[in-house]
């Protein structure tokens, strides 16, 4: 009996340790460090380089070309380069909310987007979010920012989604078939409300997003209006008529009728990937 404790024991510190090395060896790193010096206002952040890679890798319906972006080492170089002038960014200094959320929105897809790249071939980005031990590019791909280092999962949840602007559920996209559409092009601050509207709106027009049977007056969201609805509104009424004005006429409809029901749909993590 104590054989057996002490090999439980001595497995369990294994497991341990096991975790710990994994976490802490999994790290990898997007962009650069600035010296201060050199560190620049969001507003400054020119993201032309990502919207012509955006317009040459990604097609109208957010798939990308990443076969083709991995072989081009040109192509991978220019996105390195971008993600080092998004590093350049120092998030204390003062900017406008619209340049900041461009900013946000673009950093969360194109580190997403550099780990694919990084991993690919692969079918899937849940390939790649270990829980425990190993790599989890949620959780492990940091990139620089000013005199910072932060992940996909803190640029999500402790940056954007802080900004109160629910709409970004619909611009930030995690590789996946489910996910809204990867916009072929950069999000800017001058052109961001428009951006938004019309990402949201084809976000909304896609059965796999949305499903309305007016019959029996069922109304099925994507998943992410089930994991994320408090950014929405309070209750799903409230959440509903946030994006209702984003749904087709005919969906409109019973949302305006009333005494419909909300049920939500299975969510594919198959990569997004041009086929």
């Amino acid at each position: 009996m104590l054989k057996l404790q002490n090999l439980v024991t001595s497995v369990f510190a294994i497991l341990l340790v096991a975790c710990f090395l994994g976490k802490s060896s999994a790290e990898e790193i997007a962009g650069k460090q600035w010296p201060a010096a050199q560190q620049i206002s969001i507003d400054d952040v020119d993201h032309k380089v990502f919207h012509e890679l955006l317009q040459k890798f990604v097609d109208e319906d957010g798939h990308v070309n990443y076969k083709a972006w991995q072989a081009s080492e040109s192509d991978r170089k220019l996105l390195n380069d971008y993600l080092a002038h998004l590093s350049q960014a120092n998030s204390k200094k003062p900017a406008q909310r619209d340049a900041k959320l461009a900013y946000w929105i673009n950093a969360y897809n194109a580190v997403t987007i550099e780990g694919i790249l990084r991993v690919y071939p692969t079918t899937s980005i849940r390939n790649h979010t270990a829980r425990l031990i190993g790599y989890n590019i949620w959780k492990n791909l940091m990139l620089h920012v000013g005199d910072t280092k932060i992940n996909l999962n803190d640029i999500e949840h402790e940056v954007l989604r802080k900004m109160d602007e629910p709409r970004i559920h619909f611009a930030i996209v995690c590789a996946s078939i489910s996910c809204p559409r990867l916009l072929n092009e950069a999000y800017v601050a001058d052109k961001l409300e428009e951006q938004l509207v019309a990402n949201s709106t084809d976000f909304f027009s896609r059965p796999e997003n949305l499903r309305v049977d007016t019959n029996s007056k069922k109304i099925q969201l994507s998943a992410i209006m089930n994991w994320f609805g408090e950014d929405f509104g309070s209750g799903q009424a409230a959440q509903v008529n946030t994006v209702a004005p984003y749904f087709p006429d005919s969906a409109k409809v019973v949302v305006e009728k009333g005494s419909y029901r909300v049920g939500y749909l299975s969510y594919d993590w198959n990569l997004n990937e041009q086929k």
